[in-house]
């Protein structure tokens, strides 16, 4: 056995994965065989362990110069690769950069090259015109929803970006949309295509939801009511619609996050956290949240307002219906509205009266320490376990950042929790607990 194959068994032990898909098959062979791949899959078939492995298999420990260049279009993306990268334990050390952090603590993360890096467009192509680190051994360039990162907007920093790797040898572009251009400057020549966009739309209905008020809104909480508790996604257009919504579903004891662009990204992180973890079950949200954000086993998801483009619909979709799993997409339609021609369904959901969703039985904890502290996921439940008096049933995910951790506890533990473990050592290092 190769010291390859020997580091990917390792790899995927560590990520409780017994064996890859097909498409991650497929798509790990094309990378180590070609020099440029377009890897067109649904949303939440594994893209990112597809490129992550072979790109991983082909570093060399011996430059410490940044190797593999990542770029996502939005700042959860990025996380959520380096997360993924981060579990891989693959020995190379990884950082991320993206806008709404401080750059200076960008530059003194990258004075210790990793060899990887995953950024965003902007804050990639902010590095390279400021010198913050050489570019000349870069030879692996990966762009994550390339369709996203590529539009009018993120061209021009795309453009400079790529101008400036002088080296790159293989290029992996990835997308869970048919037919997205791909513009000249990406300088491909003959790139392998690994389609498997099919595959992600046998297991997802459309149903339509009449409303026969203008304002959807008694509809949307019919909807609610009709669903249950399951956990979902409500698209919507606009900011200020995400805002009004949110006060109608408050005023109906409805609890919920909202994720949308202008949000703090401390805002929307912890808005994916409480999502992730059961704390809400429901997310409002904007197109953002169509894409490459880590939040699995969606049962639904909800478009109060109509996308303007089929990419869009299918993004949306993607959000559900994801791997093995089956899923629905609603739409919120006036009687009398008319429907793009992209939502082909005429199939309707009927709605009956039901009871509102019951609120969660879980609630998020902030803890003030995270991995540089040498914590792990295990010192944290020991802590809870022991300190906090909570049984196996009562602590439930725990998420583990750099520099602090968020755990879901049953809601009635959480005064007891809280009280017998603020300020208790983990590591040798105090720490402060506090619901968010």
């Amino acid at each position: 056995m190769s010291n390859k194959v020997k580091n990917q068994k390792k790899i995927l032990e560590k990520l409780g994965i017994e064996q890859l898909n097909p498409m991650q098959l497929a798509a790990q062979h094309a990378v180590h065989s070609r020099s440029e791949v377009i890897l067109l899959s649904p949303t939440g078939t594994g893209k990112t362990l597809a490129f992550l492995l072979p790109v991983v298999a082909e570093l060399d420990q011996d430059i410490e110069e940044i190797q593999a260049l990542i770029i996502a279009p939005s700042r959860e993306l990025v996380i959520q690769i380096e997360q993924v990268t981060r579990e891989m334990g693959a020995g190379f050390k990884i950082n991320s950069v993206y806008g709404g952090r401080n750059f200076s603590k960008d530059k003194t993360a990258l004075k210790h090259r990793p060899a990887v890096l995953i950024g965003t467009p902007g804050r990639v192509a902010d590095h390279l015109r400021r010198g913050t680190f050489t570019a000349e051994h870069i030879a692996f360039l990966v762009l994550d929803e390339f369709d996203k990162s590529l539009e009018i907007g993120f061209e021009e920093e795309m453009s400079e970006i790529l101008a400036a790797l002088p080296n790159v040898k293989k290029k992996v572009l990835t997308s869970a949309t048919q037919d997205a251009p791909v513009p000249k400057f990406v300088d491909l020549d003959n790139p392998e295509v690994i389609n498997f966009l099919d595959d992600g739309v046998k297991k997802l209905s459309v149903k339509l939801v009449l409303s026969p008020e203008k304002d959807k809104l008694q509809t949307l909480l019919d909807l609610l009511s009709n669903l249950g508790n399951q956990p979902g996604i409500i698209f919507l257009n606009f900011k200020d619609s995400i805002r009004r919504v949110s006060g109608f579903l408050k005023a109906n004891d409805i609890p919920h996050g909202t994720f949308y662009g202008g949000m703090e990204q401390k805002d929307r992180e912890r808005a994916l956290i409480k999502f992730r973890n059961g704390t809400h079950q429901i997310l409002l949200a904007t197109d953002l949240a169509a894409r490459g954000i880590d939040v699995p086993e969606i049962k639904f998801i909800i478009h109060y307002h109509l996308p303007l483009r089929a990419q869009e619909f299918t993004h949306r979709n993607g959000r559900t219906a994801r791997m093995h799993n089956e899923g629905t997409a609603y739409v919120l339609k006036r009687t009398e509205e008319t429907l793009p021609d992209f939502i082909e369904t005429k199939e309707v959901f009927k709605l009956t009266e039901a009871d509102p969703p019951q609120p969660s039985p879980w609630t998020t904890l902030f803890v003030s320490g995270g991995r540089r502290d040498k914590i792990s996921k295990g010192d944290l439940a020991g802590l809870f376990f022991k300190q906090g008096d909570l049984k196996k049933d009562e602590l439930g995910i725990i998420e583990l950042k750099e520099d602090c951790a968020f755990v879901a506890v049953k809601k009635d533990r959480k005064a007891h929790v809280i009280k017998h473990t603020n300020n208790a050592r983990v590591k040798k290092r105090k720490v402060r607990v506090e619901e968010i």
